[in-house]
């Protein structure tokens, strides 16, 4: 299997009305239990490295490159994605190293500042065919998240849309990021209007907190890339606390980082089904 562009694969989501999983990759461990979960489900995943975990790993190449590597390698479709990039130098890296997706957040800008550099970002992707997914409305902290105010407004997305050229849109409807209890409460009545309102796909950032139930709906009102990364983290982090408590003198990291891997393949297969479930 050859490594899959994310446009083709949100393409497909969206016109077969369901959605898709793009799931954060922290370290090595992850990418191999994710690609592991897509091959169990015999569904396409989006693998994403953010600008925290480029940094983590002392640059984006180390950990780019061998998450592009085991993406190829895979059976199922799997595409690797550039998740929140705030420098636009790390798009233009990202780009280098061969991803054929890329995120510029400029969601926390002021809107002109937003428009201007995602613009920018874009024109120089497109040079080189890389999607582009943008961001207009921050998502934030678990307060802000359910304050009134932290919602995309449709009619400055749909100009947003046509004066950047983005390829998909993060918009804020009611989720957040690092939720560790799925508790929040999606303003679905703002995803129908945006999906009435855009062309472009919608994408759903800050979904480890939000339930089962109302990830559906988000799909079935027009979500269609769908974001994850605390909620598999936890069950990572879980399994190598066991791991640890069951086998207290360990000291070769493989054996608990095993079971942290192993954990996240179920979990992480039955959110993609989850998604594929077709809303018609």
């Amino acid at each position: 299997m050859t490594l899959a562009p994310a446009a083709r694969l949100i393409a497909e989501a969206r016109d077969a009305g369901t959605g898709i999983g793009a799931f954060n990759v922290v370290h090595l461990e992850t990418a191999e239990a994710l690609v592991a979960a897509s091959e169990s489900a015999g569904l396409p995943v989006i693998l994403q490295i953010s600008q925290n975990c480029a940094e983590y790993h002392g640059g984006l190449a180390p950990i780019g490159l061998a998450t592009l590597a085991l993406a190829g390698a895979a059976a199922t479709p799997v595409a690797v994605h550039l998740d929140h990039a705030e420098r636009p130098e790390l798009v233009d890296e990202a780009i280098g190293l061969g991803f054929g997706s890329v995120m510029f957040d400029g969601g926390a800008l002021p809107y002109d500042e937003n428009v201007r550099l995602t613009a920018q970002v874009v024109e120089r992707a497109h040079a080189a065919d890389v999607y582009v997914e943008g961001e207009l409305g921050e998502v934030g902290g678990k307060d802000g998240a359910h304050a009134p105010g932290m919602r995309t407004d449709p009619a400055e997305a749909l100009a947003f849309v046509r004066e950047t050229g983005v390829d998909a849109l993060a918009v804020a409807v009611g989720s957040s990021h690092a939720m560790q209890q799925r508790t929040a409460a999606l303003d679905l009545a703002r995803i129908a209007e945006l999906r009435s309102t855009l062309d472009v796909p919608l994408v759903l950032h800050g979904s480890s907190g939000v339930p089962d139930e109302s990830l559906e709906a988000a799909v079935r009102t027009g979500m269609t890339k769908i974001n994850v990364s605390t909620h598999l983290n936890g069950f990572f982090t879980r399994a190598v606390r066991d791991a640890l408590a069951a086998q207290p003198d360990v000291v070769d990291s493989r054996k608990y980082l095993r079971a942290g891997r192993a954990a996240i393949v179920p979990e992480a297969a039955r959110l993609l089904r989850l998604f594929a479930l077709r809303t018609a």
